[in-house]
């Protein structure tokens, strides 16, 4: 709906004894000017309504802070402009755009109300004019220099110019010139204060002025460019016109066409001025050099990286977050949260709509899908997909290049990867990047630094280019098993997204959907040829496999379908789909490879179960001790780090400290040896986690007290018998569900950690929070809380006096 509203003279207009108040976002109006205005808040919209339902009469007023919303007593200016308004169109969307002329200015003098809009009481503000010969000076000073910008800016007619050299009123010339120039809201605000028309004439000069010098240098800096243009043009029709005469004369050679071919597709190219500026320095050597020097072919070979290099080609990001949502469903089962943080992190960039700034880095067990989660996102992307294998790699020259002063030189994989890619924005895989090296040759993770870092790669610089090239563009992705040997600098680089290891349902999911299917199809099987049962798949889960990923779980199914392959093959044609049930998969796997060793382990004294975090995942730990006749030393066996070694320390004191508590003789250590061993001796451990591990397998050996078959165990102890808290919950967890543990000790501030674990583990997992050490011992023997420990069998002398002291 439409609605305009007759004209009506804008005189001398009487003040009202208050106004309603339009509070105006960088915007200023002046009097004795017309302004079209957009109103879009409800608040303003009944303001506008109600005035023009009535005398048509407002006062204007600019907001000191934009951001402000909606605007308040303090956020406006005092000073502003009382207005008419004198169309008005309601636009389909429900604002109105209409078109106000100035009057007088007005100063704000009381407060009247705020709702529904604001309201308030103003006394004008008239000019102080002097007719002096100074102000008249100024104002032809005014005109000249508006009528120069007129002349130089294409947004104002040149009707304008007329306008303002008929202008008399050097107050009216002023607001004319203020209100058509493109200026600060702040320096309007000042112009329309100033109430002395000397004063505001010397501003909008000085204004003037300087507005004059940018127009004139920026049409000084196009006509340069012209300019240069021009030049480039002329030089092209010439060498053309030099090729015609050479071809015409036939001093055409195969050499001088590979260099005609090569400038050429330099000139097609966008190349930075840098870039450009190298590749006809170097072009040009090569012109002068025979083709038998030394020189010519390193140049040359400089030159076709050059020109092979995607200096200017991109692809095209697809930010639609639904098809990566569903690409990444179609990739990858379960990983809900991680793929949650993808999507937020596309949607940022959606947002922004360009991708840079933090680095990913996937970090999590071999065999999780880190890889394949970065092939997913270039193809959710549409980007092209280049990874890179950094695992091993000492020498920094693999990162940054050689010089060409070396014989074979080449560029750095990161420019090679490019040049694959041909394009500036592909998404990069570093992979295995926890596995770089140093040595002589150089820190090849210290040339990371620069490579990952956004504020710097814009100006990568490959020592075989010397030249800057941008990898902002680049999305790089990396991968890690573990993060404690990245060095702190690159770490702090990445935004690392954790990767745990599997569940058997995750397991048997991923089997079903991916590896099956994969392995049917590459092994020329099909659905047709033959099936495998679900029951077949978890007896290979539990028995053959024990991994936190699915990389042996997918050799264990390959060899499966290798045999049913023979079979198929050496079986009559037209057979019917020969299915793989548990029974046929255990015949051709063989004995099983893995079984529930940790009744079989924990069934004497002296043994508890440990739960370990590795850079594999989570894995079951065995801690064993054993005690004969001595002086009362500890020996600590199984390859343990420093800080392992002190947590049996600190096990056996606190277990020396309430031998009587747990019914020992006191003078029973100072006669035995305690010995602490962690089989699998060859593997190095650290790590203080089973600190209450060795408390009680200790404290089962002088209990003569078997732990129970069924639980496991995770903390660090203190002297004073604290249970402090771990890491890697979630991966000792799994590991304690493939293992067929049903009970598991954890620090009570570990508690928030287990909201992380996934649903199954927590319903075939019972866990025990402990705040102590006797909590621990409580769940672990047998399970049976309170019960008064038993003392461990002595004889001779030293069981009378044990006697004797329980008696008394």
């Amino acid at each position: 709906m439409t609605e305009l509203l007759d004209e009506q003279q804008a005189g001398a207009i009487p003040l009202p004894a208050t106004l309603p108040v339009l509070p105006l976002k960088e915007t200023v109006v002046f009097p004795e000017s017309m302004t079209p205005l957009a109103i879009g808040q409800e608040r303003s919209i009944k303001l506008i309504e109600d005035v023009v339902s009535g005398d048509r009469t407002l006062a204007l007023v600019t907001v000191r802070n934009a951001d402000a919303d909606p605007p308040g007593w303090d956020d406006l200016h005092d000073v502003g402009t009382v207005a008419v308004v004198h169309k008005m169109i309601r636009v389909p969307d429900g604002t109105l755009r209409i078109l106000v002329q100035g009057a007088n200015r007005i100063r704000l003098e009381q407060h009247v109300q705020e709702e529904p809009y604001l309201m308030a009481e103003f006394v004008e503000e008239p000019d102080v004019t002097e007719e002096t010969r100074e102000v008249e000076a100024l104002t032809r000073n005014v005109q000249n220099l508006f009528a120069r910008i007129i002349a130089l800016v294409p947004y104002l007619p040149e009707e304008l110019q007329i306008a303002a050299a008929n202008v008399e009123d050097p107050s009216a010339l002023c607001h004319l010139v203020a209100s058509t120039l493109r200026l600060k809201t702040e320096e309007k605000q000042r112009l329309l204060e100033l109430t002395n028309v000397h004063e505001r004439l010397r501003e909008i000069s000085t204004i003037l002025n300087r507005e004059l010098e940018v127009f004139e240098l920026g049409s000084r800096i196009q006509s340069q460019v012209q300019e240069e243009m021009e030049k480039g043009q002329r030089e092209f029709f010439l060498r053309q016109q030099l090729r015609a005469i050479q071809e015409e004369l036939g001093e055409g050679d195969p050499e001088q066409a590979e260099l005609n071919e090569l400038r050429t597709r330099f000139d097609e190219m966008t190349l930075p001025e840098e870039a450009r500026k190298a590749a006809t320095r170097e072009l040009t050597r090569l012109e002068r050099l025979p083709t038998a020097a030394a020189e010519y072919g390193v140049i040359r070979t400089y030159l076709d990286w050059l020109v092979t290099l995607p200096w200017d080609s991109t692809t095209p990001d697809n930010l639609d977050l639904a098809h990566a949502r569903a690409v990444l469903d179609e990739d990858h089962f379960d990983l809900e949260k991680v793929k949650e943080r993808i999507i937020e992190y596309l949607a940022v960039a959606k947002l922004r709509n360009e991708i840079s700034g933090q680095i990913l880095c996937f970090a999590g067990p071999p065999g999780v899908g880190k890889t394949s989660l970065g092939q997913s996102i270039a193809r959710a992307l549409g980007r092209k997909f280049q990874r890179l294998s950094v695992g091993g790699v000492r020498d920094e020259a693999e990162i940054r290049g050689h010089r060409r002063t070396y014989i074979g030189a080449m560029p750095g994989t990161i420019i090679r990867a490019l040049r694959d890619a041909e394009s500036t924005n592909p998404l990069i895989l570093i992979d295995e990047i926890d596995k770089m090296g140093a040595d002589f040759r150089g820190d090849p993770a210290s040339a990371m630094l620069e490579v990952l870092d956004p504020e710097q790669n814009r100006t990568f610089r490959d020592h075989y280019l010397d030249l800057p090239f941008d990898l902002s563009k680049v999305l790089f992705i990396c991968t890690a098993n573990t993060l404690d040997t990245i060095p702190g600098p690159l770490l702090d680089r990445m935004d690392v997204i954790s990767l745990s290891g599997y569940t058997e349902d995750e397991k048997f999911g991923i089997a079903k959907k991916y590896l099956v299917p994969k392995q049917l199809e590459a092994h020329g099987l099909g659905p047709k040829r033959a099936s495998i049962t679900d029951k077949a798949l978890r007896l290979i889960i539990r028995e053959y496999t024990r991994e936190a990923g699915v990389r042996n779980l997918e050799r264990q199914i390959a060899g499966v379908f290798r045999k049913a392959a023979l079979e198929v093959a050496e079986g009559t044609p037209g057979r019917r789909t020969l299915r793989i049930d548990d029974r046929r998969a255990r015949a051709w796997l063989g004995p099983r490879r893995f079984s529930a060793e940790v009744r079989k382990r924990t069934a004497d004294p002296g043994v508890a179960t440990g739960l370990a975090f590795t850079a594999v995942g989570g894995d079951v730990l065995f801690i064993e001790a054993a005690a004969y006749p001595g002086k009362g030393r500890l020996t600590i066996t199984g390859q343990l780090g420093d800080v392992m070694q002190e947590s049996a320390q600190a096990a056996l004191s606190w277990v020396r400290s309430h031998a009587e508590a747990l019914g020992v003789e006191p003078g029973w250590f100072a006669e035995h040896d305690v010995h602490i061993h962690v089989p699998a001796g060859a593997v190095p451990k650290d790590g203080p986690s089973a600190g209450i591990t060795m408390a009680t397998a200790i404290a089962s050996l002088v209990r003569s007290e078997p732990v129970s078959g069924d639980v496991g165990m995770t903390g660090e102890i203190t002297l004073t018998g604290q249970v402090l808290p771990i890491g890697g919950l979630r991966e000792k967890s799994l590991a304690a569900e493939r293992a067929g543990l049903k009970r598991v000790i954890v620090p009570r501030e570990n508690e928030p950690d287990l909201e992380e674990l996934p649903p199954e583990t927590k319903e075939a997992i019972e866990f025990v929070l402990v705040d102590s050490i006797d909590e621990v011992f409580a769940a672990a023997f047998d399970g049976k809380r309170g019960e008064r420990p038993k003392p461990v069998a002595v004889s001779g002398e030293r069981a009378a006096r044990s006697a004797a002291r329980r008696s008394a």
